[in-house]
């Protein structure tokens, strides 16, 4: 079959009927041509280009043509910079390196301050001093919540501790806040709209007046603060666009940080989170570095037995151990999944992987975990189911700088 000529491409473009036809016949002959003459002259294969622009344009005058392809360019242009914008915010959301220096910002979470009747969620307000003490000569840092986004974002080469109080308890105003008012200590107080004003909480008065002061952030909770792992996604939602409203009612705003109740959450759930809040804290254990999810942040619950005092100045010194994902991303088990196939993908570049050690609470008590070591991946394996309501696993490690740790949380149906 011989080459179409110019002319011939020319004579196309001008014969009647619908310029589908003529498109669909220049296309044809165009595919020959890169085809045949791929090796030969990208000269002919602009021309035949252009030629077919004009086709498309209906004017094949030198002026429309550069109109054209100027309209192109800018198009290819566009999209290029929208590609790069998206792989800047994808990038900003995933993972980025290792980093050998990072210290990490420790997060604690407290609730009840001197309910003694109630010791899993208590601390004694004695013990809550000397904890910030312990803090002070240790030389860590409170970070301001207003400053956490700049922080998490970088490599932070000095410890920094972050105070989160769950729940607004009337003994958290009545007994932690004037310590921390006096000293001006940075927190977040997570509040669940619902119990607002009810016996034995803070009520919006309350709430309002420690927000004005500029160390103190007020997070969101959820309204019920029910086990809403297991609602309906409709109701789930519901729920969360509840808190929100009323928390723009009362503050004027919807917070950035959101706090899981009871640290349990879907995927699913999880995914809509990250459509209202900036950050979402879990209950798991954990130090945060600058690639962890910014929406499964790790706490250290404190609470009377948690919170004694040699167990406490061990767990403020406790490193990140860095890793880029945890597979799987599902933290609800079925029971078609429980035990989960569990793998923590860590950095090609990052040391002493075999050195971690993971343990877990399958079968209802605590114990050793069986771990499969491969390059930069752990496998943890499972012999026994983990029984309701929540599945729990830590991997700790010592190197030269100290213990690093790291948990994760799984919820049963």
């Amino acid at each position: 079959m011989a080459l179409a000529t110019d002319k011939e491409i020319l004579r196309l473009v001008n014969l009647p009927g619908p310029r589908f036809t003529k498109i669909l016949q220049i296309s044809v002959i165009l595919i020959f041509f890169i085809f045949k003459n791929f090796k030969s002259s990208f000269i002919k294969l602009s021309k035949f280009s252009l030629l077919f622009i004009c086709l498309l344009v209906y004017d094949c005058s030198p002026a429309m043509i550069t109109k054209t392809i100027f309209s192109l360019a800018a198009s290819i242009i566009k999209f290029i910079i929208f590609y790069l914008f998206f792989l800047n915010a994808y990038a900003d959301t995933v993972n980025k390196k290792y980093e050998p220096n990072e210290k990490g910002i420790l997060a604690l979470m407290y609730h009840r301050f001197e309910e003694n009747k109630y010791p899993s969620t208590n601390i004694k307000i004695n013990i809550f001093q000397k904890h910030l003490d312990i803090i002070r000569e240790n030389n860590f840092s409170f970070l301001n919540p207003k400053n956490f986004e700049l922080e998490f974002n970088k490599v932070s080469r000095e410890k920094k501790i972050l105070l989160t109080i769950d729940d607004a308890f009337s003994s958290f105003y009545l007994n932690a806040w004037p310590i921390l008012k006096r000293d001006k200590i940075p927190f977040i107080l997570f509040v669940s709209t619902e119990s607002v004003g009810k016996n034995g909480y803070m009520n919006w008065n309350e709430i309002i007046e420690i927000s004005k002061e500029d160390f103190v952030f007020i997070g969101n909770h959820s309204h019920s603060h029910e086990y809403l792992v297991k609602y309906e996604f409709k109701k789930f939602r519901e729920d969360i666009i509840k808190s929100i409203n009323i928390f723009k009612e009362n503050l004027g705003y919807n917070s950035k940080f959101f706090s899981y109740p009871f640290g349990e959450y879907s995927l699913e759930q999880k995914k809509y989170i990250t459509e209202n809040f900036d950050y979402a804290f879990g209950q798991h254990s954990g130090v945060i570095d600058l690639n962890k999810d910014k929406y499964e942040l790790p706490r250290f619950p404190i609470n009377e037995k948690y919170g004694e005092l040699k167990r406490f100045k061990f767990l403020i010194n406790l490193l990140p151990i860095q890793y880029k994902i945890i597979i799987p991303e599902e933290k609800f088990l079925l029971k078609s999944n429980n035990p989960p196939d569990l793998i923590i993908e860590f950095f090609n570049d990052q040391p002493n992987i075999n050195k971690i050690n993971c343990f877990s609470n399958e079968g209802g008590e605590w114990k050793d975990s069986k771990l499969i070591y491969e390059k930069n991946r752990i496998k943890v394996i499972f012999t026994e189911k983990f029984l309701p309501r929540r599945g729990r696993i830590n991997c700790s490690m010592q190197d030269k700088d100290g213990w690093r740790w790291f948990g994760t949380q799984f919820t049963l149906n």
